[in-house]
């Protein structure tokens, strides 16, 4: 493995203690007696409140993991081989000034792959995004690079300059 970039579990760890904690609290009171109500309550809260608050903590795992190995870049559910992405590109993605916060805020809210007619990114003239996912997490920073047959591919990522490097470093193989 060359480059992983995973993300934080932060939120979701905390989410997961509160949700446990407030259901064994909820137990202590009413399981003996009222198990359906508990079990009832907790697959509520689980529905209406857990999976909502990590629901986009768990769609940046699931879309916008990012892996090289070898001969391959993963992002999400994507592969694209290394000998497929323009040398030029990345070296161009790296030469670019890291934007700020607001700027990232900014970007992200443009970058819009959704599969509904109007809304690819094809039909709003925007690069192709990577990973499966319908949009860019807001805040996310993201990378545009080039495939050698001329496809720009937007890539989000946590780190852009650890992202870049390791896809430069990998150059070898491109």
């Amino acid at each position: 493995m060359l480059y992983e970039e995973k993300i934080p579990k932060t939120w979701i760890s905390i989410t997961t203690v509160l949700y446990v904690g407030g259901i064994g609290a909820m137990a202590v009171g009413t399981v003996p007696d009222e198990l359906g109500l508990w079990l009832g309550l907790s697959a509520m809260f689980l529905v209406l409140i857990y999976l909502p608050f990590n629901a986009v903590p768990l769609s940046k795992y699931f879309f916008n993991r990012i892996r090289i190995d070898g001969q391959i870049l993963r992002v999400g559910r994507e592969r694209i081989a290394l000998a497929d992405i323009d040398p030029a590109s990345v070296h161009a993605a790296s030469q670019q000034v890291v934007p700020n916060v607001s700027q990232r805020y900014a970007t992200s809210a443009g970058a819009i792959d959704a599969p509904v007619p109007g809304l690819r990114a094809a039909d709003l003239g925007n690069p192709r995004l990577v990973g499966g996912g319908w949009s860019v997490p807001m805040g996310m920073d993201s990378v545009v690079i080039a495939t050698r047959q001329g496809e720009a591919l937007t890539i989000a990522t946590r780190d852009r300059t650890a992202f870049l490097n390791a896809l430069g470093g990998a150059g070898g193989d491109l």
